[in-house]
């Protein structure tokens, strides 16, 4: 813990030339108290998201890394024994437990602050409302039922009530909704600056993110009303990749989370993780047999050519000695890991032209131009050329004409889309349509198909097991959204 404020405290210096020493003591004496500012609240907030995402710190692996192990994206290379627990679909109260908890205990805990300021600062209110209903759907989506209507309370209550999980996901609907009003209306209200480590304070970029989310969520859940909504947001939908960058560099302890765990250190030395971590064969005979140039970009071409291992394999020595070692398989790509001073990617672009395809598609429209900007999105954010050359092929689920199942081809397309940026997005999809079609589960798994769910962590058992609800089964239950 000390080390991560030491990482939170560099980085405010970073920005605002000041310390925040005594911003991270939350619980703050009455009787002694602290002057905390939002331009000091927000970007460490901001920084919290991000590593939810992408994974850092002490037992980094997050949301990200869960979704390309259970979509067959990844898997290991001789010499290691990196993920027996994703290979044997060990889901328990500790299988990635930090979700749950860093969400509330990091991430919300700050926007709460944000959220609980004054009409003066009602721009800040507006993004930390953004935020906490972005962290919400997550856990919904990873847990089902949650702690809600009470979370952020716990200084005064320790114990918060679980909340059904549909009925957060109607509220989150009315939060977005509020905020984009609150920000449209906020008149002389102060307005985030450079604090603001995602759109550098552009209220217009944050109303657009919102009525982003908000069409995530009625996508998700099927909203009819909520998706015409959306569409009926003058502002519109993002307009590029959403980022957090609160000044990432190569030096110690200020990299990028991503590229920290799957990278290389400040001396530029590729780490254990990223020499273990690689391709699937499935993900590469996929990408091949679809004239995909995304290839190239979402895994490394080693000299021998393209080479990925099959989820769970024990037995590396067959049929030829050495033959996984990293240096002959395709380990995480350059488009994925540009650079240590790259930001973290919360939300893709193309995620958001896919769920407007599919909204578009669900009332009837024709969703082949969303579907096509999904694409070049893509492309567009790895840094891959021919995207129209790509989706001109006549094979299904890559040309909208040739596909039969267009929601195939759009859930298909996006799980391509969030490989290894955030793929935890198309494992809920996946939980919810069954696409894409034919995916293989690990070789080690002792079940048919793949988690629909995380447990709550043993922490949330002992702390407040009097409300944590009977875990629903982890293969079988799946939430709400996807019955």
């Amino acid at each position: 813990m000390k080390k991560y404020i030491k990482y939170a405290n560099l980085l405010i210096v970073i920005l605002l030339l000041t310390s925040c020493d005594d911003f991270l003591d939350v619980n703050v004496d009455p009787n002694n108290p602290t002057v905390v500012t939002p331009e000091l609240v927000l970007p460490v907030a901001q920084k919290y998201t991000a590593n939810l995402i992408q994974g850092t710190d002490a037992g980094g692996r997050r949301a990200n890394t869960i979704g390309n192990m259970l979509m067959y994206n990844w898997s290991q290379s001789d010499g290691f024994a990196w993920y027996p627990d994703e290979f044997k679909y060990n889901v328990s109260s500790s299988f990635y437990s930090g979700i749950f908890s860093n969400s509330y205990t990091q991430a919300l805990k700050q926007y709460q602050i944000l959220a609980e300021l004054d009409e003066t600062y009602d721009n800040y209110k507006a993004i930390a409302m953004i935020m906490k209903a972005y962290h919400f759907q997550l856990l919904v989506d990873f847990y089902g039922d949650i702690p809600y209507t009470e979370a952020l309370l716990r200084k005064d209550n320790a114990t918060p009530i679980y909340d059904d999980a549909a009925f957060v996901y109607s509220d989150l609907l009315v939060q977005l909704s509020a905020a984009i009003e609150l920000i449209n209306n906020t008149g002389s209200s102060v307005t985030p600056g450079t604090d603001d480590i995602i759109f550098g304070g552009e209220m217009s970029d944050w109303v657009r993110f919102a009525n982003t989310l908000r069409l995530r969520i009625a996508v998700r859940e099927s909203n009819a009303s909520a998706i015409s909504e959306a569409f009926a947001q003058s502002e519109g939908f993002i307009t590029s990749d959403v980022l957090v960058n609160p000044g990432y560099s190569l030096d110690a302890g200020k990299q990028n989370p991503f590229w920290n765990l799957y990278g290389a250190d400040e001396s530029e030395t590729v780490t254990l993780t990223s020499k273990a971590t690689c391709a699937t064969d499935y993900v590469i005979s996929y990408l091949q047999n679809t004239n995909d140039p995304r290839i190239d970009y979402i895994y490394e071409k080693p000299e021998t050519g393209h080479l990925g291992v099959v989820q769970g394999l024990l037995d590396y020595d067959t049929p030829i000695v050495d033959a996984y070692v990293p240096e002959n398989v395709s380990n995480i790509g350059p488009g994925l890991l540009k650079n240590a001073s790259m930001g973290a990617c919360i939300f893709t672009l193309a995620e958001s032209y896919f769920n407007q395809a599919e909204a578009l598609l669900s009332q009837g429209g024709d969703a082949k131009s969303l579907y096509e900007s999904g694409i070049e999105a893509s492309f567009d954010y790895l840094g891959a050329s021919g995207a129209s050359s790509y989706y001109s092929q006549p094979s299904s689920n890559v040309s909208w004409d040739s596909s039969s199942n267009k929601l195939e081809a759009i859930i298909t397309q996006k799980w391509i889309a969030t490989n290894g940026i955030t793929a935890e997005q198309s494992w809920f999809d996946y939980t919810r349509t069954g696409y894409p079609s034919n995916l293989p589960i690990s070789s080690q798994a002792s079940t048919s198909d793949r988690p629909v769910r995380l447990y709550y962590p043993a922490s949330e058992l002992s702390s407040n097991g009097g409300n944590v609800p009977s875990q629903p089964d982890a293969f079988t239950a799946k939430i709400f959204w996807a019955n």
